[in-house]
């Protein structure tokens, strides 16, 4: 008896005095024209770290400088970790694109393959370094945002 008691009296004190807000739910959804900020992570084969970022820097930013020129995207910051992290955790480059909004993040950029096209003329050695790229790469995975900043 004594154990449902305070079974019951947990139970009444954590539905009562436990603030919702600390509860999970589904985050806030931007406004419709306002930015949306996706971090994109790359782990690379360990010694291939150099090779990858290489081979990135010459396919693929001057891609993504074009489409930030265009007002598709409004931002691109590539980065790398400091330190080193667990295998697990581990990840050697972030980069973190602001787009004008969310349907600009989520549809295909339909001028993305004539950009391509005008600034890699030798496409066949643009897929070959791309499919390079993407040989020496572990594990991507791209993680949208919600700005959840309190206004002022």
């Amino acid at each position: 008896m004594r154990r449902i008691f305070f079974a019951f009296i947990a139970f009444f004190f954590a539905a009562t005095f436990i603030p919702r807000a600390w509860s999970q739910g589904a985050p806030q959804q931007p406004a419709a024209n306002a930015p949306y900020t996706i971090e994109y992570y790359y782990k690379v084969q360990w010694g291939h770290q150099q090779e990858f970022l290489q081979l990135f820097l010459k396919n693929h930013y001057p891609l993504l400088k074009k489409i930030v020129e265009s007002g598709r995207m409004t931002a691109v910051k590539i980065e790398s970790p400091a330190y080193h992290s667990i295998e697990d955790g581990r990840w050697d480059y972030r980069v973190t694109i602001t787009f004008k909004n969310s349907t600009a993040a989520t549809t295909a950029n339909p001028d993305e393959e004539a950009l391509t096209r005008q600034l890699y003329p030798d496409q066949e050695t643009y897929k070959k370094e791309e499919q390079r790229r993407f040989e020496i790469l572990i594990a991507h995975w791209d993680l949208p945002l919600t700005d959840i900043t309190p206004a002022k």
